[in-house]
């Protein structure tokens, strides 16, 4: 059974919280694919994590930089998995497809948008049908996360 996170936004960006948990990913052995919902998208986070950290970066590919097996991140727009995730990220209108070969999904929404709202709300109501383990996580005051459901 597939872990299922969800991840509302309310006070940090995007840009802000995915290299965290990728850097997380990472340290736990486990390779992620990022899906994002538009080829401008997918190009400005290949270079957000490349430099969102002047002492670090994350490594990754995409499409247009090949050797897909040798990525421990993997950009995409589509439902591929070339790399061998164990962790599929889905941010800024990714569709969520079948979602059952990963050990976890991370659907990553702003809750100031309303149609990523309701797009969240619609993935929840699936994943929780199809039988997985869905947990959804909020940002307190302090912008640390708190398990809400």
């Amino acid at each position: 059974m597939t872990e299922v996170l969800f991840y509302h936004l309310e006070r940090r960006s995007l840009e802000d919280v995915l290299p965290v948990l990728l850097m997380k990913t990472l340290e736990r052995g486990w390779r992620a694919v990022v899906q994002v919902g538009s080829p401008e998208r997918l190009e400005a986070l290949n270079r957000h994590l490349w430099s969102f950290d002047e002492d670090s970066f994350l490594p990754h590919g995409s499409r247009e930089d090949g050797y897909a097996e040798l990525q421990p991140i993997w950009l995409t727009e589509g439902e591929d998995n070339p790399n061998g995730s164990q962790i599929r990220f889905l941010v800024d209108g990714a569709v969520m497809g079948d979602v059952s070969a990963y050990l976890r999904a991370v659907h990553i929404f702003d809750g100031r948008d309303e149609i990523a709202l309701a797009r969240a709300r619609d993935d929840w109501k699936r994943a929780r049908s199809a039988g997985h383990d869905v947990t959804y996580w909020q940002q307190n005051n302090a912008g640390r996360w708190e398990r809400k459901a």
